[in-house]
């Protein structure tokens, strides 16, 4: 027996089959991995028959067929041989009988679709956004959105607005490869994106059960203009306002906050995989509201993290510049906490993230009373600052309202809850101590 277990680098055979090629294929276009030959699934080793024959066939095999090099390795142990191949990860896509093949955990798959176009412009330093699209002209551009884009970016990109040459302000943006323009200009900036890419629309409905909707809502347009529009008809025909006044004035407060889901429905837009045929879609329930977004996660922050501090990893990565210049998100990753704090600041409880069935299903959940609302969502925030003083010890009130991107007084009251429940304490002289976990 070896001190192994089959992992995502790591396979096990009793004996060599020609199908085994494409496991060997799936370490190159993944991380690389190790292939033995001649032990069982229980990492016990049984040894091979013809063994030096093997080792003899096996690289002129693997070249011919893959054309590639690995490391044929004859391994002896308790007197019974078997064979080690080690595989290099490439950086060119390698196939077998014309399919292309990866390692998810200990599992070898095909990839198809939209995951084959996605790992193959990744080999080669691309993204889908980065596409060029020889069909769409200038004059499929909306001039609307251009001055809407030079009005909002007018902060970050300072002369933008005295660009008066169209293909030149494209250019600008990053928008052209060589005299084609790309996939992100028709989302970001067409009359009609849907012409090309008719899966970028978004849906809104009311449920009032999974099954049983109430009203629903289209809605086609580019990207850049799709938040506002998608943000207006939920506060205007799916959302409830409820109305207070302060002397004179009257306030409207909707029942989910409007920055948060805004920056949901920006994240959404931004980390599409518009090669998957189904759209963003927006149900609304009595109880939640929950968008369903198909996407493809990066392997570095999978959804485990997302309500973790990470680098900001776009899926679209041209997109999310433009996005950026014009004000709608920052590069620093970041925009999901400020999603989770917003809602907790609300009084709401924490939305919570899933991936299933290829899409990132967001939750808002809709407090059953304000004060019931209020207390779940403060429980939140002491949950949430209790973990960061676990992470980052000896730190003030200041450096958490940054983290946690939260005001002074939020961070003052969760601070007082959880030295009330003797959960933490303040350590050091007053000017250069902190808290630390107890």
């Amino acid at each position: 027996m070896i001190e192994l277990k089959e992992s995502q680098t790591v396979e096990f055979k009793q004996v060599w089959k020609d199908e085994y090629l494409k496991t060997i294929c799936a370490f190159a276009n993944t991380d690389g991995g190790i292939l033995y030959v001649g032990i069982d699934d229980d990492s016990k080793i049984i040894g091979l028959e013809d063994v030096k024959k093997l080792i003899e066939l096996l690289p002129n095999k693997i070249n011919n067929r893959l054309g590639l090099l690995v490391d044929v390795i004859l391994k002896l142990k308790d007197k019974k041989e078997y064979i080690e191949l080690i595989v290099q990860k490439t950086y060119a896509p390698v196939s077998y009988n014309g399919k292309f093949y990866k390692r998810s955990g200990s599992n070898t798959i095909e990839l198809n679709s939209g995951n084959l176009t996605n790992f193959l412009l990744k080999k080669y330093g691309k993204t889908w956004d980065d596409i060029a699209e020889e069909n769409f002209t200038l004059d499929e551009i909306d001039l609307n959105t251009i001055e809407k884009f030079k009005n909002l970016a007018k902060d970050r990109v300072p002369n933008i607005q005295n660009e008066t040459n169209l293909e030149q302000f494209l250019q600008k943006l990053n928008l052209y490869d060589g005299k084609y323009l790309k996939r992100a200009a028709i989302l970001l900036f067409a009359k009609n994106p849907q012409k090309y890419y008719i899966q970028s629309h978004s849906k809104i409905g009311r449920f009032l059960s999974e099954t049983d909707i109430q009203s629903s809502d289209m809605i086609e347009a580019n990207l850049i203009e799709q938040v506002d529009k998608i943000m207006d008809v939920l506060r205007l025909k799916y959302l409830k306002a409820y109305i207070s006044y302060e002397g004179m004035h009257r306030r409207e407060k909707l029942e989910y906050p409007y920055e948060a889901l805004r920056e949901a429905v920006i994240n959404a837009l931004i980390h599409r995989d518009y090669t998957n045929t189904s759209n963003l879609q927006i149900k609304v329930y009595d109880d939640k509201l929950v968008m369903y977004n198909g996407a493809t996660l990066s392997s570095e922050v999978p959804i485990e993290k997302f309500n973790q501090p990470h680098q900001s990893k776009p899926f679209n990565p041209t997109m999310a510049n433009v996005f950026y210049k014009c004000g709608y998100i920052e590069n620093w990753g970041r925009g999901i906490l400020n999603i989770i704090n917003q809602c907790v600041e609300y009084g709401l409880p924490r939305p919570t993230f899933e991936y299933e069935w290829t899409a990132v299903v967001a939750t808002f959940y809709k407090s059953e009373g304000v004060s019931e609302g209020v207390s779940e969502g403060v429980s939140e925030g002491v949950n949430l600052l209790y973990e960061t003083i676990k992470k980052t010890p000896n730190k003030r009130s200041t450096f958490f309202s940054k983290e946690l991107n939260t005001s002074i007084k939020n961070i003052e009251r969760w601070l007082k809850k959880l030295k009330d429940q003797e959960k933490i304490e303040f350590r050091g002289a007053a000017k250069t101590g902190g808290y630390v976990t107890k």
